[in-house]
């Protein structure tokens, strides 16, 4: 497994592209925007697209969607919980943002436990609300891609609508932090971590 991590838009949320050696078939996870720069990666390494999976529904995460998957033509998938906040820019938050006003519609719905496959490699779908109620962490092999549920050090922030403090801790202490301390950690912003990194330094799981 490859991954390459472009800090996309003006918020800086990383975008990922993830990949098997073996064929180059990937996925794109969060394309919140600077799709030139996504697209261009793309291309360079040859990459065949099967799926967009989009960690969360909030704006800084999706602004880049449509352009990728005009390009690449592959499917939107997000969970059940957040699929309503793609459809309104004031619930996706984007309206406020300096992007402007983001709505477009999944192609598919994943829960709890749908496993996603792509070139020989699989992609198991954590829900981790908390951040926003269908707030998704995506385990691929040895990693964890946490969006703005886990971050190095810190966590995501609970204050916007369907946010909850309580979630968050249940989601990161029960359902992330169970696998080994060895296991990557790629964030929604900022640089990556490991599991045994934030157990020792993060505050919030102290």
């Amino acid at each position: 497994m490859k991954v390459v991590r472009i800090p996309a838009g003006i918020y800086a949320a990383n975008c990922y592209l993830v990949y098997s050696e073996k064929d180059n078939e990937g996925i794109v996870i969060d394309p919140g925007g600077d799709v030139d720069d996504i697209i261009a990666k793309i291309e360079e390494l040859g990459l065949k697209i099967k799926y967009i999976i989009l960690t969360h529904g909030h704006g800084d995460h999706i602004a880049g969607v449509g352009e990728i998957k005009e390009y690449t033509n592959a499917p939107v998938l997000i969970h059940k919980d957040d699929e309503h906040l793609l459809r309104d820019g004031d619930n996706n938050l984007s309206s406020m943002m300096a992007m402007g006003r983001v709505e477009l519609s999944a192609d598919m719905i994943v829960e709890d436990g749908d496993e996603i496959f792509f070139g020989d490699l699989k992609a198991k779908i954590i829900h981790t609300p908390g951040h926003t109620p269908g707030g998704i962490s995506i385990k691929i092999e040895d990693s964890i891609f946490t969006g703005d549920t886990l971050f190095a050090g810190s966590i995501g922030r609970t204050d916007f609508p369907g946010g909850s403090f309580e979630k968050i801790i249940d989601s990161i202490k029960n359902k992330i932090i169970i696998y080994p301390d060895d296991t990557k950690i790629y964030p929604g912003h900022g640089p990556s971590s490991t599991i045994k990194a934030e157990k020792a330094t993060n505050p919030f799981l102290r």
